[in-house]
């Protein structure tokens, strides 16, 4: 929860600082162009030179720091730890069945100790729930059976840990966005109401912003959810590899007894 709450600091601060710097830039991308205005060939060079960074800066700006700075916060925090948990998922990803050849060869040949040594010097989940079973192998096959089905569950935990902050976040975005939709809405016949003239100018700007939260909001989810649903098959095919591996190490240890 700390680190948490220490990305959440770190991202307001971040989406203040870009919010500071587009809208610097957008002021003297404007003042740039009415200087510019006698000199309407290079106006044009330069709009052609524009890149997507500028034009994703402009409608960022756009949209309005307010939903749309906490929008981006929910990207930052999504891809923060989107990628620590493929970095360490990819870390417990191990070669299960070289795992379960070393540690059926260190039972034969050096007993229990050694296989648990073999267990201690491999990384990953695997490795950890074959070191709570081996130790307890000794109180027989059923207390080794228990420990194993007990540590899975642990480490399916770990595997699982912060996933949930992801889902949050993809539900966030866009619920964000229509939020802002609906008050650019509300803005826009604010306008009309004050003006008591239906003009197409009084209600273009908040149905901009409107537009622009909503597509904004999206497009996060649309990223976030990719990374979310690889996390999840990731996750599954390390559950389904621990538990095809602790049913050969309870094969391997009832063999051993007889």
């Amino acid at each position: 929860m700390k680190k948490i709450l220490f990305a959440l600091i770190l991202s307001v601060f971040v989406v203040s600082t870009f919010t500071n710097n587009t809208y610097a830039n957008s002021v003297n991308s404007s003042i740039t162009i009415q200087d510019s205005q006698d000199e309407p060939m290079m106006e044009t060079s330069s709009e052609a030179s524009a890149g997507f960074t500028q034009e994703l800066k402009k409608r960022f700006i756009e949209g309005g720091p307010g939903f749309m700075g906490i929008v981006l916060i929910c990207l930052i925090l999504g891809l923060a730890i989107s990628i620590e948990r493929i970095i360490y998922l990819n870390l417990s990803t191990t070669n299960s069945n070289k795992l379960t050849d070393d540690v059926e060869e260190a039972l034969k040949s050096g007993g229990v100790e050694a296989a648990k040594e073999v267990c201690r010097n491999t990384k990953g989940p695997v490795a950890s729930i074959f070191y709570q079973g081996l130790d307890r192998a000794k109180d027989g096959v059923e207390s080794a059976e228990k420990a194993v089905i007990s540590y899975g569950g642990v480490q399916m935990g770990q595997l699982e840990k912060n996933v949930s902050w992801i889902s949050l976040f993809i539900a966030l975005a866009p619920m964000l966005g229509f939020m802002g939709t609906v008050i650019g809405m509300i803005n826009a016949f604010d306008r009309i109401e004050a003006a008591g003239d239906m003009q197409p100018s009084l209600v273009a700007g908040g149905i901009k912003i409107a537009l622009l939260t909503t597509v904004f909001g999206l497009i996060v989810a649309i990223i976030l959810q990719v990374f979310y649903n690889y996390i999840v098959a990731k996750i599954d095919s390390i559950v389904n590899d621990m538990e095809d591996a602790s049913i050969t190490l309870i094969d391997i240890l009832s063999a051993q007894k007889k």
